[in-house]
C-alpha cells in the first residue's frame, strides 16, 4: 500500500497539530521534511522514540517540531508511522502536510489510517467502528460504552457465538462426510441445546440496542404546549443560554428552533415549537401545524403546561395528542399557587414532573423520568450491544438463521438443511467482525470517518 499522510488533529488553531504519515516509506518521507537537532534520522530511530528538530519544505524552515516514530507492526496502523507535532496553527500544519505530500506521501482518505489498522489485523471491524463512537462521545456514559466496544467487547461476544457454530458445523460435517468412521451421531436434542445457547447470546447482543442508540445519537425531542406556558424558557434552561426569545406576548415562537443539549448523561436533540392553539394568523398557523407534525415525528415529547392555571381546551387537545407517545407532562411554574388538575395525566398514563423553569428546579426529576421511559437506567457501561445498524443487521440475520435451524430440528427435517442454516448464521457473524466482508462494505464503513483518523 502507498504511504499516506494527513493532519490528524482538528482543522482549527490550537496548541499542537499532528501530521501523521504511515506506510512503507513513511520514515523516508519524514527524513526529507524533518531534521533533528541531534542529527539522528527517522530511519535510524527506534520505535516509540521522539526527536526534537525542524520541519522544512526544501530549504524553507517551517516550524520547530517533535517527531515520533512507530515501527511496524507495533503502531496504530500496523505500518511504519511517523507523527510530526508542530505548533497548532492551521497554516503551519497544512504547510507541513504539503511538504510530506511533495516528498512522496499521498493524501489520506477519510478513515484510511483506521482502515489500514483493520486490514493489517490490528483491530476487528467492530473495534474500528467504535473509534468514531469514542471521538463523537458527548457524555461520560457514551464514552465508556464506546471504549468497551473499542476494547473488543462486541467482538468477543460474537466470536464466542461463532466458535459454537463452527463446532456444530464441524460435528455435522464429520458425521456426514465420514460415515464409515466410528464418529458419534449428532443427537438432535444436543444440537438443539447448543443452538438455543447461541440464540441467547445473540439476543443479548441486541437486547439493549435501542437504548444504546439513544445514548449515542441522542433523543429527538419536541417541546410543545400552548403559548406562554414556558416552552422557550425550558428550552433555554436546558440549552444553558438564551437560544429562544422569551416574552409575555403569545405567539413569539413561530418557527422550530433546534439545539442538542446534554441533560445529565442523556443527549436531547431539542426542538422548541410554536404554541399549539387556534389562531387566525396565517404565519403563526403554519408554525402550529409544524409543531403538531413534530409531535408525530419526535421520539420524545416534553409537553409543557402552566401549573398556575386550570387546563384549557388547547391543553386537553395536546393531552389527547400525546396520549400514545413517549412523553412527559412538564408542569411548569411550580413556584406559584398551583391551579392545575393533574389527575388527568395519571388517568392517561402520562408521566409528570413539576418544575420551575424560571428558578431552575425539577430538572433532575425530568432527567430521571426520561431515563425510565427509555430504560436507560438498565444500561450499564458493561452492557455489550450492537453499536450501529450494520452490526444489528448482521446479528438479526444470524439470529434468524439460528431460529430457522431450531425450527428445522423441531420439524424433523434432515440435518443437511440444519447445516445450511447454521452456516448462514456463521457467515453473518463473520461479516459482523469483518473476517469475511466485501470491499464495498469496508469502504462504506470507513467513509464515515474523518480524514486523519
Amino acid at each position: 500500500m502507498s504511504t499516506i499522510a494527513a493532519v490528524s488533529t482538528p482543522n482549527a488553531a490550537g496548541g499542537i497539530a499532528v501530521i501523521r504519515i504511515s506506510g512503507e516509506k513513511a520514515l523516508e518521507v519524514a527524513d526529507r521534511i524533518f531534521t533533528s537537532v541531534s542529527g539522528k534520522t527517522a530511519t535510524e530511530m527506534e520505535g516509540y522514540t521522539c526527536a526534537y528538530g525542524i520541519a522544512h519544505d526544501g530549504e524553507e524552515r517551517l516550524d520547530d517540531c517533535i517527531l515520533t516514530v512507530f515501527r511496524a507492526p507495533h503502531s496504530y496502523t500496523g505500518e511504519d508511522t511517523a507523527e510530526i507535532s508542530c505548533h497548532g496553527g492551521i497554516y503551519v500544519s497544512r504547510r507541513v502536510l504539503r511538504a510530506a505530500i511533495a516528498n512522496g506521501a499521498d493524501n489520506a482518505l477519510a478513515g484510511e489510517f483506521t482502515k489500514r489498522a483493520f486490514l493489517n489485523g490490528k483491530i476487528d471491524l467492530t473495534q474500528a467502528e467504535a473509534v468514531m463512537d469514542v471521538i463523537s462521545a458527548r457524555s461520560d456514559r457514551e464514552l465508556r460504552m464506546a471504549e468497551e466496544l473499542r476494547q473488543g467487547a462486541a467482538f468477543k461476544r460474537a466470536e464466542k457465538c461463532s466458535e459454537k457454530l463452527m463446532k456444530i458445523l464441524g460435528d455435522l460435517a464429520a458425521w456426514a462426510d465420514y460415515p464409515e468412521e466410528d464418529i458419534p451421531a449428532v443427537e438432535p436434542d444436543n444440537l438443539r441445546a447448543e443452538l438455543i445457547s447461541v440464540r441467547s447470546e445473540l439476543e443479548a447482543l441486541i437486547k439493549n440496542y435501542d437504548a444504546g442508540r439513544i445514548i449515542r445519537e441522542g433523543i429527538p425531542t419536541a417541546i410543545v404546549g400552548r403559548p406562554n406556558v414556558g416552552k422557550s424558557t425550558l428550552f433555554n434552561l436546558l440549552s444553558g443560554y438564551q437560544r429562544s426569545i422569551v416574552t409575555d406576548i403569545a405567539g413569539t415562537t413561530r418557527d422550530v428552533i433546534e439545539e442538542s443539549v446534554t441533560l445529565g448523561d442523556i443527549v436531547l436533540r431539542l426542538s422548541d415549537t410554536a404554541g399549539i392553539h387556534d389562531t387566525d394568523d396565517m404565519i403563526e398557523g403554519i408554525g402550529v401545524e409544524i409543531a403538531e407534525k413534530m409531535i408525530d415525528s419526535a421520539e420524545l415529547v416534553l409537553a409543557v403546561f402552566d401549573g398556575g392555571c386550570p387546563l384549557t381546551e388547547d391543553d386537553l387537545y395536546l393531552i389527547n395528542k400525546i396520549n400514545n407517545k413517549k412523553s412527559v407532562a412538564v408542569i411548569n411554574k411550580n413556584d406559584v399557587q398551583q391551579n392545575i388538575n393533574s389527575s388527568i395525566f395519571e388517568n392517561n398514563n402520562i408521566r409528570t414532573v413539576y418544575i420551575s423553569a424560571k428558578e431552575n428546579s425539577g430538572i433532575d426529576d425530568l432527567h430521571n423520568q426520561i431515563e425510565q421511559i427509555f430504560k436507560l437506567n438498565e444500561l450499564t457501561i458493561n452492557t455489550v450491544s450492537a453499536a450501529n445498524e450494520r452490526q444489528k443487521n448482521c446479528i438479526d440475520r444470524a439470529l434468524s438463521s439460528v431460529d430457522q435451524a431450531v425450527a428445522a430440528l423441531d420439524n424433523g427435517e434432515l440435518l443437511d438443511a440444519v447445516n445450511v442454516l447454521v452456516d448462514e448464521a456463521e457467515q453473518s457473524l463473520l461479516e459482523l467482525t469483518g473476517k469475511r466482508i466485501t470491499d464495498a462494505v469496508v469502504d462504506e464503513v470507513f467513509s464515515r470517518f474523518c480524514v486523519g483518523k
